[in-house]
């Protein structure tokens, strides 16, 4: 019995629809503007920043007080694992209090951070610089003013919590703290005389008791070398903070966010989202080996992934960076085996990256609209495909329920669910890639693929087998795919409370639903995907999908989802998942992987911060509110709602990549609240299907007129003429 007849016969389908029917649009927004809609309301408690520069190897990090974190080795170490962290405070009795964090714009990493006691405030003001006398250097410039009196006398601490031994000297009115062994590289230098002791975890610097006034602040510079630059290369700028300070500014003022011809505009909080991310994702990137690598994170995930950098990529594509995304794929495949198995950091039974790495290889030829690479690569191609090929062929003969089915063999599922299981996520992720590269070949009309066809049919017929005999009944109602088949032990756990979440893992069918496009809209797994993560959803977005599954979760896993239901004309979930993701960014505009609900007294924080496949889906999010590529369809504003239609400010794409070729995109308000005007240009490129656009600009602007390209209504959408390479739209009330 196939999938199609298993469904028939029981009636899944129509159960599943019915689960999703009654719950198609979420309990309804709060009547608030986009500006107001994100607040940062579940913002992590924990959280660090980083503030080095684009590229950089020296990945500066700063947390929620203020505090400076260096030392985490990488992967292998905990994400709070940090040799040396340096704290800010004051003497006296009173306990600082951080009133606020804040980057001095989503384009300038400069961090304020302000801490309070009921006398003075102490005002930190965190940045790197690069000077080219001295080279690359951390700065804090410590300011502290009264709050009720007219003057105070305050004395400054700076507290070095550390595994280092140092060494502190004092000489010419500075500070000099080093390693033992390293008298010549010098940690921090601070601009006094300071107090320096032993205090068992760490160094105590007491620097001298002054008076502060509100006109006459009480100052102090503290400098970190990051290169092993000798005192005397950076002394002589103790004395010239403010110059210091103007520097980086400068330098973050005249930075560019978008590559070559390309450029977006969107209102407030949208576009100051997007800046900071691209920020983030430059900063995480850095040259190692001679290849240039977008890194997850500045920490334990400093190394490349090649699921996260498949997204990364492709928001490099989307912010302009052509030759850098090139580069960032070439990376990717120069980690394919011998065997044609291509592994990153996830390890080598993450089986999905070979796949990955061929979904990739497509999708930046198609942004691209150059092939040629894409044509050389077909021996690795092969070579992956045979790979895959022969991990189905181990698991016909390991007695797993993968063999039994004709998927790939047990692998490593990720996103909570560990160790070598048999599961659904690698074989979903290779139907992707192996699709993307059928339908890529078939496009160019190239021969030698048949290997990657006659194992996307094998594998995908297994699939529909497995498929219609894993599903299950949630108790809400509907029928859905976990991603852990039933053999697994893991659900006959006799504690309760250590059992696979029903929603663990779920990630990968959501991206081999949008963008891997394996299933239809109509497809009962899609139906019952969405039904589950609706059935989770808490803090606006699916809880307990990842590696915290009681009273956690993903943050970025909402976009995947939101993805989901932006594709399957589920336009209010889709706002609500993407405006909860947002919620859960610090001001500071970046995510940790992981994190409690606001509620939770069970569970920690998981992974890097910032977490760049988290900017890396706030970005492609972005680009497909305003342009969704749906398979041959292009789809505009998809889900431009009364929120996004009370903005009263522009969203503007210009020459954005898509597979139709680069487009134009000017939504305008018209004004005074009376509508708003689309201009649409495309150029050249493969013709899309359809060009699909809403029949409404939210609640209140429900008339439309087309002028330069022909169009039909067919329900709530205009299919716009796709031969037409511009026009306009505009709607009123």
């Amino acid at each position: 019995m196939n999938r199609r007849e298993f469904l028939n016969t029981t009636g899944l389908g129509a159960a599943v629809a019915a689960g999703v029917q009654s719950s198609d649009r979420p309990a309804p927004m709060q009547a608030v503007s986009l500006r107001e809609s994100v607040d940062f309301r579940y913002s992590p408690l924990s959280f660090q920043t980083a503030y080095c520069f684009p590229d950089d190897p020296f990945k500066s990090l700063i947390g929620e007080h203020g505090d400076l974190r260096y030392g985490n080795p990488g992967a292998g170490k905990a994400a709070e694992y940090f040799t040396t962290v340096v704290e800010f405070s004051l003497l006296g009795m009173e306990a600082d209090q951080v009133v606020r964090q804040e980057l001095e714009s989503p384009c300038v990493p400069i961090v304020h951070t302000y801490l309070v006691r009921p006398e003075a405030e102490l005002h930190l003001i965190a940045f790197a610089t690069n000077e080219e006398n001295e080279g690359r250097v951390d700065n804090v410039i410590l300011e502290l003013t009264p709050r009720r009196a007219t003057s105070v006398e305050a004395g400054l601490v700076i507290t070095l919590r550390t595994k280092e031994t140092f060494v502190a000297t004092s000489h010419e009115g500075r500070t000099v703290v080093h390693p033992l062994e390293k008298p010549d590289t010098p940690f921090l230098i601070l601009d006094a005389a300071a107090d320096v002791d032993d205090i068992g975890f760490g160094y105590r610097i007491v620097l001298p008791v002054r008076p502060a006034s509100g006109d006459r602040p009480l100052l102090h510079v503290a400098r970190f070398p990051q290169q092993n630059q000798n005192e005397s290369k950076v002394k002589t700028s103790l004395g010239a903070a403010g110059a210091l300070l103007t520097s980086s500014r400068l330098y973050w003022r005249n930075w560019q966010a978008f590559g070559k011809d390309v450029s977006w505009q969107l209102p407030t909080p949208y576009n100051e989202f997007l800046l900071a991310c691209t920020r983030n994702i430059l900063q995480a990137r850095e040259v190692k080996n001679g290849q240039l690598t977008f890194q997850v994170g500045p920490t334990v995930y400093r190394s490349l992934f090649v699921v996260d950098g498949h997204f990364l990529l492709e928001a490099a594509r989307y912010l302009g960076y052509d030759t850098e995304a090139q580069k960032g794929l070439e990376t990717t495949w120069s980690y394919q085996q011998a065997d044609g198995g291509v592994f990153a950091s996830a390890g080598n039974r993450h089986w999905k990256d070979t796949a990955i790495a061929m979904f990739s290889l497509v999708r930046q030829a198609e942004l691209s609209q150059d092939w040629s690479y894409f044509k050389t690569m077909r021996p690795n191609v092969l070579k992956g495909v045979a790979f895959l090929s022969s991990l189905m062929e181990c698991a016909k003969k390991d007695g797993s329920s993968n063999g039994r089915y004709g998927l790939l063999a047990p692998g490593f599922a990720d996103g909570g669910l560990d160790g070598v299981r048999s599961e659904f996520t690698n074989t979903l992720w290779a139907l992707a890639g192996l699709k993307a590269t059928i339908e890529a070949a078939d496009r160019l009309h190239l021969t030698g693929y048949e290997p990657v066809r006659k194992l996307y049919t094998e594998l995908r017929r297994g699939f529909d087998r497995a498929a219609a005999a894993e599903m299950r009944h949630h108790a809400d109602g509907f029928d859905f795919l976990p991603m852990l088949m039933k053999e697994d032990k893991g659900w006959e756990d006799p504690d309760e409370w250590n059992r696979p979440r029903l929603q663990s893992a779920q990630w990968a069918l959501s991206h081999a639903i949008y963008p891997g496009l394996v299933l239809d809209k109509n497809d009962p797994i899609v139906l019952g995907h969405m039904r589950l993560m609706q059935a989770v959803t808490q803090e606006d977005v699916p809880a307990e999908t990842g590696w915290l599954p009681h009273q956690g979760l993903w943050t970025y896993n909402a976009p995947f989802v939101a993805h989901v239901y932006l594709w399957a004309n589920q336009p209010e979930w889709a706002s609500m998942a993407f405006q909860g993701f947002l919620n859960h960014a610090t001001p500071l505009y970046c995510w940790r992987e992981e994190q409690p609900l606001r509620h939770s007294l069970v569970c920690s924080y998981v992974g890097d911060m910032p977490h760049n496949w988290a900017s890396a889906e706030c970005v492609l999010f972005l680009r497909h509110l305003l342009a969704l590529e749906d398979g041959e369809d292009l789809r505009l504003l998809a889900a431009f709602g009364d929120q996004e239609a009370g903005s009263e400010q522009p969203y503007t794409l210009v020459n954005s990549p898509t597979r139709f070729g680069r487009i134009g995109l000017d939504m305008v308000p018209a004004g005074r609240g009376r509508g708003w005007r689309l201009e649409f240009q495309r150029g050249q490129g493969p013709t899309p299907k359809r060009i699909v656009v809403p029949a409404r600009a939210g609640s209140r602007f429900t008339q439309i007129a087309v002028r330069g390209a022909g169009f039909t209504r067919a329900g709530d959408s205009l299919l716009i003429d796709p031969a037409a390479s511009s026009w306009t739209a505009n709607w009123s009330a």
